[in-house]
């Protein structure tokens, strides 16, 4: 990170206009890249993921600022639960970092808050998902402790899948 600079990191409030604003433009940033996806968020995404996450309790985020105010990096979290362990997880939805600010250590600033909040709501793990062409994130996540998620060897590594409703 430069010396300089100096980094804040913010829980989101969800109902002041700033951290909203700020919570819309990076989503809206990391949604545009092609590794979240490299098409923006539609205009009814953007009007109202904010109040959708308000009302959600087991949800939070978390925002880096620059001294000089300027949001430039955020993480969303989802608590789910482990049926193995009969406890929370907390599930990394989304981090992203302005194309400017990579490589400084600003993500590992961001789990370091989200490790704390997960621990006080009890969590036992954090989860994520990384693109496998994604090299740089993974070995953030890997120099963090993060490792492919696998119960048996034999059985090969787990497989993030989908389907659309």
């Amino acid at each position: 990170m430069n010396k300089d600079m100096t980094i804040n990191i913010q829980p989101v409030d969800y109902q002041n206009r700033d951290h909203a604003r700020a919570l819309v433009a990076l989503l809206d940033h990391y949604a545009s890249d092609p590794m979240g996806g490299g098409e923006a968020l539609s205009p009814e995404t953007k009007q109202n993921l904010v109040p959708a996450l308000a009302k959600r309790r087991n949800v939070f985020s978390f925002i880096a600022w620059t001294d000089e105010g300027q949001p430039i990096a955020l993480v969303n979290c989802v608590e789910g639960f482990s049926t193995f362990a009969a406890k929370p997880i907390c599930n990394i939805h989304d981090i992203a970092v302005l194309d400017g600010y990579r490589g400084q250590g600003i993500a590992q600033l961001l789990l370091n808050e989200v490790a704390t909040e997960a621990k006080q709501r009890g969590c036992c793990k954090l989860t994520l998902e990384v693109l496998s062409g994604n090299e740089p994130a993974r070995k953030a996540y890997k120099n963090y402790g993060f490792q492919p998620y696998q119960l048996d060897p034999s059985m090969g590594q787990a497989e993030f899948w989908e389907m659309k409703l």
